[in-house]
């Protein structure tokens, strides 16, 4: 029987095991070779020998080329446990015993939190124009009123929405606190009718206030259904004024001095011009700060804007040099049309940032308040239509503001 078994079979009978003498005796002096050996092994030798109640020499073991508990079990014929243990502290490196079962995996460290991406600014909302939406403040309520800017809504071309647009400008203006007043300079009396004044009717219109000394424009002036909103009413005896101004002196300033009493009593006076550049809308460009020129989205509108472009500058170098473009409405948009829209890009191009932000869209609304004889922000308040011209009155408010 081989030693191991022999100390196998001693083992398990209960007796103290000896290891063989190959393994307690030294092969060789102290002195030769490993003579020096550390406190720390003689501890881990002398537990050893003192559990299994024999003599293991350090020098023998490091003779046999001991690499781990494995080699330590076979050399000196201990369990694997006590071979883990013993090399241990033999060769002061710690070393877990073999482990009968399979250990459970280590739990994995939890990843750290990624770093919060950087904000990205979002992409301003571009309206119909084709450029963001600039930002209008709220207006700021009035404390008191006056003196007037006076703008007049002009375009030589007809059906272009001046009227619509004067109407419901006006009825926005009032709504912020403005008080407004409207001048009907049209002899078909749109505007009139438009706020439901029956103005053929009327004894005393636009036309005695122009050319009738005796007239004053407390005769004239006709309040409307919208708090802060006030007419001047006209009907079709003003298409005989042109006619009668020809021999008038400073005929082109009419207008001008029929208004100047009550601009210290209003916000704003609009100005509803006549389709065409005659003298009553010269009148109207003669004693205006400003011109807002209402656009139809089609090219026949688009082909007048050139010729109202030149009669403004006229109207500077020899009237009115205080005289300016507040700006371009488009009006009757539709934006399922490559016409509408190759329309106001052109009207981009040309006129940069007098065109406003807001564009009217057609709806059935207008011609349904019309005949109502109301502005679209009380026939329809909440309508698109409504919203469209409360933003445009942000826009005129904010331009005067600057």
């Amino acid at each position: 029987m081989s030693a191991p078994d022999d100390a196998a079979w001693i083992a398990a009978a209960g007796a103290p095991r000896t290891l063989p003498s190959y393994a307690t005796t030294p092969s060789r002096p102290a002195s030769q070779g490993h003579a020096d050996h550390s406190d720390a092994t003689r501890r881990a030798v002398e537990a050893v020998s003192a559990v299994e109640e024999v003599a293991v020499d350090p020098a023998f073991v490091q003779d046999q080329d001991v690499e781990g508990p494995e080699d330590y079990a076979t050399v000196v014929h201990v369990s694997a446990q006590e071979s883990a243990a013993a090399f241990s502290a033999l060769f002061d490196a710690p070393v877990e015993p073999e482990a009968t079962e399979l250990a459970a995996p280590a739990p994995e460290a939890p990843a750290s939190p990624a770093p919060p991406a950087p904000a990205v600014a979002p992409e301003p909302e571009l309206g119909p124009t084709g450029r963001p939406y600039r930002v209008i403040p709220e207006p700021a309520p009035v404390d008191r009123h006056g003196p007037a800017r006076v703008i007049a809504m002009c375009n030589q071309k007809g059906g272009v929405g001046k009227t619509t647009s004067t109407i419901n400008l006006g009825a926005a203006l009032a709504q912020y606190g403005r008080r407004v007043l409207l001048v009907d300079l049209d002899p078909q009396g749109a505007l009139s009718a438009g706020l439901g004044v029956q103005s053929h009717q009327l004894d005393r219109t636009i036309y005695n206030l122009m050319l009738e000394r005796s007239t004053t424009l407390a005769d004239v002036l006709v309040p409307t259904k919208i708090e802060g909103l006030d007419l001047l009413p006209a009907n079709i005896d003003l298409s005989a004024a042109e006619v009668q101004l020809i021999s008038e002196v400073g005929r082109e300033q009419t207008l001008g001095r029929a208004l100047r009493p009550v601009l210290h009593d209003y916000d704003y006076i609009l100005i509803d011009c006549q389709p065409s550049l005659g003298l009553l809308t010269v009148n109207a460009l003669a004693c205006a700060h400003a011109v807002l020129m209402p656009v139809a989205a089609e090219y026949f509108s688009l082909r007048g804007v050139a010729l109202l472009v030149d009669t403004i500058d006229k109207v500077q170098e020899r009237l009115n040099p205080d005289l300016t473009v507040d700006g371009v409405l488009v009006t009757m948009f539709d934006g399922r049309t490559v016409h509408s829209r190759e329309v106001v890009a052109t009207l981009v191009e040309q006129f940069g940032d007098q065109l406003y932000d807001t564009v009217i869209a057609r709806t059935v609304k207008f011609p349904e308040a019309t005949v109502a004889g109301d502005p679209i922000t009380t026939y329809a308040p909440s309508s698109a239509a409504a919203t469209a011209y409360r933003n445009l009155a942000k826009e005129v408010i904010a331009h005067d503001a600057h």
